[in-house]
C-alpha cells in the first residue's frame, strides 16, 4: 500500500512539476484545451464561419506543444543553462505562432473548388504538421535516452509508451468520475444542465492527462542523476512476460506464415492480392520493428532468438513483396496505396539492414530514415499528393495517345472501341485522378469524367472497371458490385391515374400493402424482399386476386448484363431507362420507377445482395 501511495504522490508531483519543467508545451496544450471549450461552447451554426480558424489553431498548437517538449529536453540534457532552456521554450511559442500563420494564409481549400461553403485545412497542409509533429516526437524520444550511461533509444522508447499508457489511465478515471458527478448533479439536483459540460470535462480530464504525460518524465538536466530515471524506464515483471512468452511468439508465428507464402510464391507464382498483402507486410514490418526495439535489453533464449532472427527473414520477405509491388505497378500503375506500401518498404529495408549490422545501436539510424521518409511523403513533386497522380496522368496519357485519343491537349472519342484491357485502364486512371482534390490536373481533363455519362461522351465507349482475373489468389475473396442511381429528370406520368410512394420495405408475410381505389375495385400494392438476400418483389391484387407478381429477376438480368458488378468506386448516373420497369395486364398498366439500387456480390462466400430503392410506382387503369 505504501509502495501504490508512493507512486500516486510521485505522479501528482510530477503533473504539477511539469508546468515549471516543459512551460511552452504546457501552455500550448492549454491553449489546445481552451479552443476546444470555445469550440464546444459554440453551437454549430455559429461556429461553421470559424471552423477553419478554430482548425488552424488546434493543429498549430498541437505542434508547438510536441516541438516544444522535444527542444526543452535538447536543450536541457544536451546544453543544460538557463538561456538554452528559455531558447527552447521561446521556440516552441514560435513554432506554435509561424504554424498558424501558415496554415491561416496557405493552408485553406477554395470553397469554390470544394463544394463547401467555406474553408478548410487541406489535407496536404495538414499532412505537413503532422509529420512534424511526428519528427518532433521520435526526436523528444532520442534525446531523452541521453546520456549514454543512464539510458539509450530502447530504453527512452519504453519509458515514453509507459508514460502514455500511465497519463490515459488518469485521464480515463478522472473522466470518469467527474463525469458521474456531473451525471448525479443533472438527475438529482438541477436537469436542465447541459449536455455540453460532459465535453468541458473530457477536455479538462485530456489536459490533466497530458501533465501527468510530462509530469512522469525524469529530470533530463545535463550532469543531473534522477533516481526516478531508473523505475521509469524498468520494464514490469508482466510486461516482459507479455512480450516474451506471447508477442514474440506472435510475431514468429507471422514470420514463419511469410516465410511459407515466399516458399510458395516461388513454387507456384505470385498469386497474391496486393492490397491484402500490403496491409499484413505494413503491419509486419512496423510491430516487428516495434517489438525489436522493445526487449532491446531482454536477455532471454526467445528474445535473442528473435532479435536475431527477424532482421533477416524480414530481408527474404522484403524481396518477394517487392516483387508483388513491381507486378502491381506494372498493372495499375503508382497510385496512393503503393506509395505507401513502397514508403514502408524502404524503411523495414534499411531497419533490417542496420538491425543486422548495428543491432542496438541502430535505433537512432532508424529513427533517421523513419523521420526522412516522412518528410519526402509531403513535400512537392515527390509527395504522396503529387507523385501519384503524376504517374497516372502519364499513364492515362499514354494509353489515350496509343488510341489516337488525345490531340492538342482535347479529349477526342474513340473511333473504335479498345481493347477490354484498355477501358479497364482508362477507367481505373480516370477514376483515381477524379477523386484527387487538391492536385492540379491537366487542362484537358474534366473531373466530371467520373460520371458514366460524361465518360460515354468524352470517351467513347463504357466505363468498365478492372475485374479480378486468375493472377490472384484473393479474386474469389473480392467484393464486387453494380450501384446504379437515376438520372434527375422529369418523368411524363399524364398518362397514369395514381402515384404509389412506399415508404418501408417489408419483408415478405409481413402487412405493409397499399390501398387504392379504382373503377374495378380495390387494388392492393406491395413491395416487399426476401432474406438474407433481399431480393425485392412487386406484388399488386385486385379484388384480393393477384394480377401482377414480379421478383424483378429478368430486370436484374439485364441490369448486370450492361452494368456488370467490378471494384466500383462510385455509383454511376444512368438514364431513366435503364431505371424503370413497366408491366401491363387487362386491367392495368405500370410503371415502376427506381431512385437507385445496390448489387452486391461477395464471391468468397457465394453471397448477393440486392438493394433496390423504388421513388414511385404509377398505375393507370384500363377502361
Amino acid at each position: 500500500m505504501n509502495v501504490f501511495k508512493r507512486a500516486v504522490s510521485q505522479i501528482q508531483k510530477g503533473a504539477v512539476k511539469s508546468f515549471q519543467t516543459f512551460p511552452a508545451a504546457i501552455a500550448n496544450a492549454l491553449a489546445f484545451s481552451l479552443v476546444t471549450i470555445v469550440r464546444i461552447h459554440l453551437d454549430w451554426p455559429e461556429q461553421e464561419s470559424y471552423n477553419f480558424l478554430f482548425n488552424c489553431l488546434h493543429w498549430a498548437f498541437a505542434l508547438g506543444a510536441i516541438l516544444s517538449l522535444a527542444a526543452i529536453t535538447a536543450a536541457k540534457s544536451r546544453i543544460g543553462d538557463k538561456k538554452s532552456f528559455m531558447t527552447a521554450n521561446v521556440v516552441g511559442v514560435l513554432a506554435a505562432a509561424s504554424a498558424f500563420l501558415l496554415l491561416y494564409a496557405f493552408g485553406g481549400t477554395d470553397p469554390e473548388f470544394t463544394g463547401i461553403r467555406y474553408k478548410t485545412i487541406s489535407i496536404i497542409a495538414a499532412s505537413r504538421v503532422g509529420v512534424l509533429m511526428l519528427i518532433s516526437f521520435l526526436t523528444f524520444i532520442v534525446m531523452a535516452g541521453y546520456p549514454k550511461d543512464q539510458s539509450d533509444f530502447a530504453h527512452s522508447y519504453f519509458m515514453t509508451h509507459k508514460a502514455f499508457f500511465i497519463a490515459i489511465l488518469y485521464g480515463i478515471v478522472i473522466m470518469s468520475g467527474t463525469s458521474a458527478v456531473a451525471g448525479a448533479i443533472r438527475a438529482l439536483l438541477y436537469r436542465e444542465m447541459s449536455s455540453k459540460v460532459y465535453m468541458y470535462i473530457g477536455t479538462i480530464s485530456g489536459f490533466l492527462a497530458f501533465t501527468i504525460f510530462l509530469g512522469y518524465f525524469p529530470d533530463f538536466s545535463k550532469g543531473n542523476v534522477d533516481e526516478h530515471r531508473a523505475v521509469a524506464q524498468k520494464q514490469p515483471k508482466f510486461v516482459e512476460v507479455l512480450f516474451q512468452y506471447i508477442m514474440v511468439p506472435i510475431v514468429l508465428a507471422m514470420t514463419v506464415v511469410l516465410l511459407l507464402w515466399a516458399g510458395k510464391t516461388i513454387v507456384g507464382g505470385m498469386r497474391a492480392d496486393f492490397i491484402r498483402l500490403s496491409s499484413i507486410a505494413t503491419s509486419f514490418a512496423v510491430s516487428g520493428i516495434w517489438l525489436h526495439i522493445m526487449v532491446t535489453h531482454n536477455e532471454t533464449a526467445i528474445a535473442k532468438f528473435y532479435k536475431k532472427v527477424y532482421p533477416v527473414a524480414v530481408l527474404f520477405i522484403l524481396a518477394f513483396e517487392a516483387w508483388a509491388f513491381v507486378l502491381q505497378l506494372q498493372k495499375y500503375g503508382l497510385k496512393t496505396t503503393e506509395y505507401f506500401f513502397i514508403v514502408v518498404w524502404v524503411a523495414a529495408l534499411f531497419a533490417a539492414i542496420l538491425l543486422i549490422i548495428k543491432k542496438s545501436k541502430a535505433h537512432i539510424g532508424i529513427v533517421a530514415v523513419v523521420c526522412s521518409l516522412a518528410a519526402i511523403t509531403v513535400l512537392p513533386f515527390v509527395g504522396y499528393n503529387a507523385l501519384p497522380v503524376t504517374a497516372q496522368i502519364n499513364r492515362l496519357e499514354n494509353l489515350l495517345n496509343n488510341e489516337g485519343m488525345l490531340e492538342d491537349d482535347k479529349l477526342i472519342p474513340a473511333a473504335a472501341e479498345p481493347d477490354k484491357n484498355v477501358r479497364e485502364s482508362i477507367t481505373d486512371a480516370v477514376s483515381f485522378l477524379a477523386g484527387t482534390n487538391e492536385a492540379k490536373l491537366p487542362s484537358w481533363f474534366d473531373r466530371d469524367l467520373q460520371n458514366s455519362n460524361t465518360f460515354k461522351s468524352k470517351m467513347g465507349f463504357e466505363q468498365i472497371w478492372p475485374q479480378p482475373d486468375d493472377f490472384y489468389e484473393g479474386s474469389p475473396g473480392f467484393y464486387m458490385s453494380t450501384s446504379l442511381y437515376r438520372e434527375q429528370v422529369a418523368v411524363d406520368v399524364s398518362n397514369y391515374n395514381w402515384a404509389v410512394s412506399f415508404q418501408d420495405y417489408y419483408e415478405k408475410n409481413q402487412d405493409g400493402g397499399i390501398t387504392v381505389k379504382g373503377k374495378r375495385g380495390t387494388y392492393d400494392v406491395y413491395w416487399t424482399y426476401t432474406p438474407p438476400d433481399n431480393l425485392p418483389d412487386l406484388k399488386i391484387m385486385l379484388n384480393s386476386r393477384t394480377i401482377i407478381e414480379d421478383d424483378l429477376n429478368t430486370y436484374i438480368d439485364k441490369i448486370i448484363e450492361k452494368y456488370p458488378p467490378g471494384n466500383m468506386e462510385s455509383s454511376q448516373k444512368v438514364p431513366l431507362d435503364d431505371m424503370s420497369i413497366k408491366f401491363e395486364t387487362p386491367e392495368v398498366e405500370v410503371m415502376l420507377v427506381l431512385r437507385d439500387l445496390s448489387i452486391s456480390l461477395d464471391t468468397r462466400e457465394d453471397r448477393i445482395n440486392y438493394w433496390i430503392n423504388p421513388d414511385a410506382l404509377y398505375i393507370r387503369e384500363k377502361q
